[in-house]
């Protein structure tokens, strides 16, 4: 497994589209991607929308949901929750929901997860928050549970925040399912990712990158793996203008705290800056996201083709 070219779909507010034709505009882009050369389709975990996308009150798509539908609608490309918040469920249920998400995409789904941050979500739908040390010491205690469910082994945890008695996770398609993590902590999240993960995306500000591969590594390393065997991806905020001026335009909606991670001009331009910034940095795939412009057909097209050159083997 590996994720080379991913298409991330983060936003479900498309000006002139009725609530009853949404999905059929979702649809549309993960049914663009796959054509266009991505290899994956990713959908946030949240249920409420993102500061600096859009108000909270606008349209969000329960992930694994969407991501069944999508499973039936398209029949190649790879599905993923980018990332799934692991305070949201227990964990032997969501390793029985992604592999389920297996059976019927017959062996597409890939398990993103992390430790959950957005305390709005929590606060308003009764989910413990906690700390941020116990939200890692959950997906720590999740992790034990899920990466033997996902190999077809009985999971057993007696734990300070989850238990588990022999959980079975039948039917399965595959010897395992990938995980990958996302995320940028190198002290608990990549140490997590050494461990238990056959991804990392990476989620930072591209001037951070190359420090935080070099950290990946020492991570694997320090445990006795391979990093060669932790593939890594990186999501990137696709500001595409069909002209530079559209771009322009476009990059004035970016939010301040994500500056840092946004690309900005014509797709050409973008792949580009993803060359040098991004893969020049030690990162081996590519995850874009193409928050006010993505609906717009052939929008996805373009930025395929842009991209698909720079990460084909």
């Amino acid at each position: 497994m590996s994720i080379r070219l991913g298409y991330q779909i983060p936003n479900y507010t498309y000006p002139g589209v009725p609530v009853e034709n949404l999905f059929d505009t979702v649809v549309a882009q993960a049914r663009e991607a796959e054509a266009a050369g991505f290899d994956t389709v990713l959908v946030m975990d949240h249920f409420y929308q993102l500061p600096g996308i859009g108000a909270p009150e606008n349209a969000m798509l329960e992930a694994y949901t969407t991501l069944g539908a999508l499973a039936s609608a398209t029949s190649t490309i790879q599905l993923s929750a980018l990332v799934t918040g692991n305070t949201y469920r227990n964990p032997a249920l969501l390793a029985k929901t992604v592999t389920t998400l297996d059976v019927v995409s017959k062996g597409r789904a890939i398990l993103g997860i992390g430790a959950g941050w957005f305390e709005r979500e929590h606060h308003d739908y009764g989910f413990e928050f906690g700390t941020f040390g116990q939200r890692f010491e959950r997906l720590e205690e999740a992790l034990t549970i899920i990466a033997p469910m996902l190999r077809g082994e009985a999971a057993s945890l007696d734990g300070k925040w989850y238990t588990a008695r022999g959980a079975m996770n039948n039917p399965r398609l595959r010897p395992s399912i990938p995980i990958m993590l996302g995320g940028s902590g190198e002290q608990k999240t990549f140490r997590l990712a050494a461990r238990f993960a056959d991804h990392m995306n990476i989620i930072c500000d591209v001037a951070d990158l190359a420090r935080k591969v070099a950290v990946l590594r020492e991570r694997c390393e320090e445990i006795g793996r391979d990093p060669a065997t932790l593939k890594t991806s990186y999501l990137a905020m696709g500001m595409v203008g069909e002209t530079e001026q559209e771009a322009k335009e476009l990059g004035e909606s970016i939010p301040e705290d994500r500056r840092n991670r946004a690309f900005l001009g014509t797709a050409e331009q973008v792949a580009e800056q993803l060359r040098e910034r991004v893969l020049g940095a030690g990162i081996e795939g590519l995850t874009i996201n193409l928050i006010r412009n993505g609906h717009r057909p052939g929008m996805v097209t373009r930025v395929g083709e842009a991209l698909k050159p720079l990460v084909s083997a």
